[in-house]
């Protein structure tokens, strides 16, 4: 059963004192890499994740993954243990390394995924054409994966981690290596993703994706979170205002000035407000497209997939889905052939 909040709102994650100690061959503590998280994550939210290199958030997320087992505390994803099978096809996963086959195309490659969920054939054509289209990879589908550049194998892995049509999307790092089209393609995608109910767990480097996307934010260092709120509560300055105008001539300046003054208070800065490099950026490339040039390599994303429905029904699993795949699988893949 999923857990519900006091609003109402399911919640997908709960972490509740969660801490992982890594033990030497002596069983000796040697490393607290998390350490008393409690966190709750709601039913289509995207929450971002942030903290240095070494601050426990990968660690965090093989846990809820069910990779690793908490040294104490409890877990729960989507009302259920983090090791409980029947909830991982309702889960997809896009790790920090795009670990992918090289020798398969990008085509074969959600291929082989959506036949680990189980998909029958007429399923996973329709879901692969259309995933292709919305990550902009068309092209670029029957090349190898491994002639793909960073930014195209990002997005060939957050195709595959949608094949399954997820309720839970756990990112880390998705824009990494991706120029700023392609990233900021990805982010509305996450956005619209998000807006159909699904719940997204993000983690970037890149705090300007987090600040773009995210409801809340828990920043960790030293396996603790340290901070945990919405960016509005996180981020607002209470002791400045700002106060946004059309341009005033020297003459309004001053008279704001001596107004100022008589409540003893001074203005400390008056510029013109600048745009941000990435939507110049856009604007350009958005220009050059519109006049018919073209490029190489992944194209502009097309619409988010039909199947990723609100709530995220997720890939329907048969008898097999808990067996290995048996090896066969790889190959018929690389030969072409065909199974149901």
């Amino acid at each position: 059963m999923v857990a519900t909040a006091e609003g109402g709102d399911a919640i997908d994650i709960a972490c509740v004192g969660v801490t992982k100690t890594f033990r030497d061959f002596w069983m000796r503590p040697r490393v607290r890499a998390v350490d008393a998280v409690t966190l709750e994550i709601r039913r289509g939210q995207v929450y971002g994740l942030l903290g240095p290199n070494g601050s426990g958030k990968s660690t965090t997320i093989k846990m809820l993954l069910g990779l690793l087992q908490p040294t104490a505390g409890r877990i729960a994803i989507l009302g259920k243990r983090p090791t409980d099978v029947a909830t991982k096809h309702l889960i997809g996963y896009l790790p920090e390394e795009s670990y992918l086959y090289r020798f398969l195309t990008g085509r074969e490659t959600l291929e082989y995924f959506g036949r680990l969920f189980g998909l029958d054939a007429r399923a996973r054509r329709e879901r692969i054409d259309m995933l292709l289209e919305m990550v902009g990879l068309e092209a670029a589908q029957h090349r190898p994966v491994g002639e793909y550049s960073k930014g195209m194998q990002r997005r060939i892995g957050l195709a595959q981690s949608l094949i399954n049509d997820p309720q839970l999307l756990i990112l880390d790092e998705p824009t990494s290596g991706m120029d700023p089209v392609g990233a900021r393609q990805i982010k509305d995608l996450i956005a619209t993703l998000a807006r159909r109910g699904k719940t997204v767990l993000l983690c970037s480097h890149l705090l300007g994706d987090v600040e773009d996307l995210c409801d809340r934010v828990a920043i960790m260092y030293g396996g603790r979170i340290r901070a945990e709120g919405t960016c509005a509560e996180l981020l607002t300055q209470e002791h400045s205002t700002i106060l946004e105008t059309s341009d005033m001539p020297d003459g309004v300046v001053a008279e704001v000035k001596e107004l100022l003054a008589r409540h003893h208070l001074a203005v400390k800065r008056i510029e013109h407000p600048r745009r941000s490099l990435e939507s110049l950026f856009l604007e350009i490339v958005e220009k050059a497209q519109a006049e018919g040039l073209v490029t190489t390599g992944a194209s502009s994303g097309g619409p988010v997939a039909g199947f990723l429905a609100a709530g995220g029904a997720g890939a329907t699993p048969t008898a097999g889905n808990a067996a290995a795949v048996d090896a066969g699988l790889l190959e018929s893949l690389t030969r072409g052939q065909s199974r149901p």
